[in-house]
């Protein structure tokens, strides 16, 4: 892997941008120098980001369900800026409960958001960073290595992810484009935050969760690794530490947390009935309490349709 040689007069794109992780790695590499486009489909959000990061960023609304849009986004990026040297796809969206619980229609708009989404802005974006010999970063998940019960069709959905940043790293490093996997824990985004609130399933698997496994690490923390991970054009980004070595021993990892995680699965189970029962199926598996979860919830009644 290379290294950037200098951060100035160079572009940076990120999806998710609007608030959590995306928005506070913009404004750490606007800091460092770099131009930085901010796409979210909650472009007011990317906005306010755009204002407190200041000159050289710019908001850009986009939703990575709708290849028109991001494609669109794109070309408005690289007529601002030029062109665009880093892509850190972040945006996603989880959904909550136990798979045999879990609506089809779910399943896809979780695969579709997470998986496809990232696909897309990947393609939109490829020809430039072909052009810059730049550095794809793709936001898988811990849950990629080995998702608890509760959240199995989030892990499913960052598997793919992971398998689509290791496919297109063998694919592009012999046309100058290194490409780079981020792996994280719980992260205090409003993601985490919001699922605590939405519901029993995600506090069940939080709660049965052991040792530093359930911590919640702050996003500067998180956003350390990946400006780290940005700097060196690296192939992994892991936070916190130790999930190096869990990545390591990934062929031992599902032996290793499987009593744990078979334990837990009848709370989660149970956790799971009592949601839908007090929140119909829909809402107790789809958050709509922002911008990204409330069209989530849209698609999902859209396929749910006869």
């Amino acid at each position: 892997m290379g290294r950037w040689a200098e951060a100035s007069g160079r572009t940076a794109l990120i999806t998710g941008a609007g608030g959590g992780i995306g928005a506070a790695t913009a404004q750490r590499l606007s800091a460092d120098g770099w131009q930085v486009a901010l796409l979210d489909i909650n472009v007011a959000g990317a906005e306010a980001v755009a204002r407190s990061c200041g000159p050289g960023v710019a908001a850009f609304a986009a939703d990575i369900t709708d290849y028109e849009s991001i494609e669109s986004a794109v070309a408005r990026v690289v007529e601002l800026f030029g062109g665009i040297d880093l892509v850190f796809a972040n945006a996603g969206i989880a959904t909550e409960g136990s798979l045999r619980h879990t609506d089809p229609a779910v399943f896809a708009v979780q695969v579709d958001v997470n998986l496809t989404g990232t696909f897309r802005t990947v393609k939109a974006c490829l020809p430039h960073l072909l052009e810059s010999s730049g550095y794809l970063l793709i936001n898988a998940s811990a849950s990629a290595i080995a998702a608890p019960p509760g959240l199995g069709a989030y892990g499913s959905s960052k598997a793919g992810v992971e398998a689509l940043g290791d496919t297109l790293r063998r694919e592009l490093r012999h046309l100058g484009v290194d490409v780079g996997v981020v792996y994280l824990l719980f992260v205090g985004t409003d993601m985490v935050e919001g699922a605590e609130a939405h519901g029993r399933v995600f506090n069940a698997v939080r709660s049965n969760m052991t040792g530093p496994l359930a911590n919640v690490i702050p996003v500067e923390k998180a956003v350390d690794a990946i400006i780290k991970g940005i700097r060196r054009r690296s192939r992994r980004v892991v936070s916190p530490r130790f999930v190096g070595s869990i990545y390591r021993v990934r062929g031992l990892a599902p032996a290793l947390f499987e009593r744990d995680m078979v334990k837990m699965a009848p709370e989660i189970d149970e956790a799971t009935l009592a949601d839908q029962a007090a929140q119909g199926a829909l809402a107790a598996a789809v958050r709509s309490d922002t911008p990204a979860t409330a069209a989530a919830t849209d698609a999902v009644k859209e396929r749910s349709e006869p």
